[in-house]
């Protein structure tokens, strides 16, 4: 008996692993709806193909960081630089000083976002619209919509709520940036995501 139940556990792992090589063979598409979302009231506008690449995360790999950016820009400047195919990066999200939260790519795709491979491959990658040098930049209202997105995230792939795996971009191996900077307030966004977090367990 022994035996054949680890045949069949076997034969259902060998299963799995075909259905996701399935999805990564040339020309072969997860099924997917134009403009659907991950985060509920976000608005969607799709960034370059040439800026992430087709995946089918957890699946293929595994998903367990947030990676904090600052645009350094508008929003309107980091949506066109996101659809630019010349631009080569872009985040999964996009959040506005008003709150409101754009998606530009998937989060079942790799962005390319952290500078990292690896990184880009476990990480969703969250920009926040303003300036380093520009604490005004960064709203109540950025700080609280980002926070429950990042909660969220945290929810469904079970990541844990801690700054081992809620990073900001300039903690990324071998990257040259510097975002969020010295004045985005990380034990402020943390005490948040965990206030939200708690609250989708409730």
């Amino acid at each position: 008996m022994g035996g054949l139940a680890a045949a069949a556990g076997t034969a259902a792992l060998a299963r799995d692993e075909l259905a996701r090589l399935w999805w990564r063979v040339p020309g072969v598409d997860k099924p997917r709806k134009p403009g659907e979302v991950d985060y509920t009231g976000a608005r969607w506008l799709a960034a370059s193909d040439a800026n992430w690449r087709r995946a089918d995360r957890p699946a293929d790999f595994r998903i367990d960081m947030v990676v904090v950016h600052v645009t350094q820009g508008d929003l309107a400047s980091a949506v066109k630089a996101f659809q630019d195919p010349g631009h080569r990066a872009a985040t999964h999200y996009i959040v506005g000083q008003d709150g409101k939260v754009t998606q530009m790519i998937r989060e079942l795709d790799v962005a390319y976002h952290a500078g990292n491979r690896d990184y880009n491959e476990r990480s969703i990658g969250i920009e926040h619209e303003g300036f380093v040098d520009r604490p005004e930049d960064f709203t109540d209202a950025m700080y609280e919509s980002s926070a429950r997105l990042t909660a969220r995230i945290c929810a469904r792939y079970d990541i844990p709520v801690d700054r081992e795996h809620i990073i900001g971009h300039v903690e990324v191996p071998g990257t040259d940036h510097t975002d969020p900077g010295p004045h985005w307030d990380w034990d402020r966004y943390m005490k948040l995501v965990r206030q939200a977090r708690t609250a989708t367990q409730a």
